[in-house]
């Protein structure tokens, strides 16, 4: 076997490997946001993830994907390479292209994951299932060109973003604050007088659970985008990934702990996933100091993020921008401060972190200014939100006909035929909520 062969099969089991772990983040996802919201909404947030791996892939494979990573047109998109055919040649020659799709596709799901998260609870299933589609296959794939695709205009200017803080991240937790503002707060999320009502977390150790997976994916995330099972780096970028999210977790907690005096486990949780975030862009090209930095202000900055979205009256069940969007801007501008090559504090050079503020400036007005568009359109075609009644009783037994567990779906239907009117669907509830129907007839009005 010659040594270009070995080479070549390394890095194609490195890849196929780390994919399969960013892949498993939709495990996390789903069990992090299930645990943080009502029980009586933990199946549709489990369909919503299903359906972004399901759309997501397909859209990305057939569109997405050539938008992205094809030929490009004057640095803004790219115009071959659709459903894998044509022009590839500009990808990486170390892993068949292949091997690069699959790893790219991971990353296009992961970034409408994030989204998920801020609308549920309320969101329309079927207008969900409409803006997975407008996302990966074009609000992602197109900025994600400007800095990861050959001639990328971003990328000519030299933006550095190694795994996705402004790519993924910050683009869609733009987008989700888009999406939580249009569909609005959940009922009684807000009094009359803006006061916040919180809504206690279902299932705090599945939503753990969901950390430690999201968590082991991480490094597969950020480790992975080398592409190369040779590379010198990969210890070092999956050290100061660790580093990042025990001082973002730390942060959080000893924050919590001294301001209420008991750490707070849901804050704790968003902060170890702020440090991940936030180191994402810069893992590659800082130091352990710096990475340790790096989390440290993106646990604190979850913190005050969460409540200015309280202040504001935005209503983001699982804290999807101030983790995502907020940490994926500044763990961006960090890199331009701190990267051992062109960081401001490092070298004393300005131009990386000017590139750096002005792409991940660009990138999230354009992932929330395309959302604004897209969920404005998909509202004409059908309901961006659920009926007060199907919000009360659970979606999921509204919107998907089975439940998790009983005790919310009995409260919801006592609110629903107690305090509210009929059904507009429905004549009675059957007996026993089996899950094979809720409502066994629609009614006139």
């Amino acid at each position: 076997m010659s040594n270009t062969t070995l080479t070549l099969g390394l890095n194609t089991v490195w890849v196929v490997l780390t994919a399969s772990m960013i892949f498993f983040m939709e495990g996390g996802f789903a069990l992090l946001e299930a645990g943080f919201i009502r029980s009586k909404n933990h199946v549709s947030i489990i369909m919503k993830v299903l359906a972004d791996l399901v759309f997501g892939v397909f859209a990305f494979f057939v569109v997405g994907f050539g938008l992205m990573f094809g030929k490009d047109i004057h640095g803004i998109v790219g115009s071959s390479g659709f459903a894998l055919s044509g022009h590839l040649a500009q990808l990486p020659t170390t892993i068949p292209h292949t091997a690069f799709w699959l790893f790219q596709a991971a990353f296009a799901v992961a970034a409408i994951s994030i989204v998920s998260g801020a609308v549920t609870e309320r969101m329309n299933f079927k207008a969900y299932l409409v803006y997975i589609v407008v996302m990966t296959a074009l609000i992602y794939p197109i900025s994600g060109h400007w800095v990861w695709g050959q001639g990328g205009w971003l990328a000519r200017l030299g933006m550095e973003d190694f795994a996705g803080s402004t790519v993924i991240h910050a683009m869609a937790g733009f987008s989700a604050l888009v999406g939580a503002i249009l569909v609005g707060p959940r009922l009684g999320k807000f009094g009359p007088n803006g006061k916040s009502t919180a809504f206690a977390p279902s299932n705090l150790p599945l939503a753990a659970i969901g950390t430690f997976v999201l968590w082991f994916g991480w490094f597969g995330f950020n480790a992975g985008s080398t592409l190369n099972a040779q590379a010198s780096d990969i210890s070092q970028i999956a050290v100061n990934t660790l580093l990042a999210s025990i001082a973002g977790g730390g942060t959080a907690m000893l924050y919590t702990l001294f301001r209420d005096n008991r750490a707070d486990v849901g804050a704790t949780i968003n902060g170890i996933l702020a440090g991940l975030v936030a180191i994402t862009a810069g893992c590659a090209y800082m130091g352990p100091w710096p990475a340790l930095l790096t989390g440290a202000g993106a646990g604190v900055l979850m913190i005050f993020g969460t409540k200015w979205l309280e202040r504001v009256r935005i209503d983001d069940p699982v804290g999807a921008v101030p983790v995502h969007g907020l940490n994926g801007v500044f763990g961006t501008l960090m890199v331009g401060l701190f990267a051992t090559k062109g960081g401001l504090i490092t070298t004393g050079h300005w131009h990386l972190f000017l590139v750096q503020l002005l792409g991940t400036l660009v990138i999230s007005v354009w992932g929330s200014g395309v959302t604004f568009a897209a969920l404005k359109g998909i509202g004409l075609l059908v309901p961006l939100r659920v009926t007060e009644t199907e919000e009360e009783l659970g979606l999921d037994l509204s919107h998907h006909g089975v439940v998790s567990v009983s005790l919310d779906v009995q409260q919801g239907l006592r609110q629903v035929l107690n305090h509210r009117r009929p059904a507009p669907y429905a004549k009675h509830v059957p007996g026993p909520l089996t899950g094979s129907r809720l409502f066994e007839e629609r009614a006139d009005g």
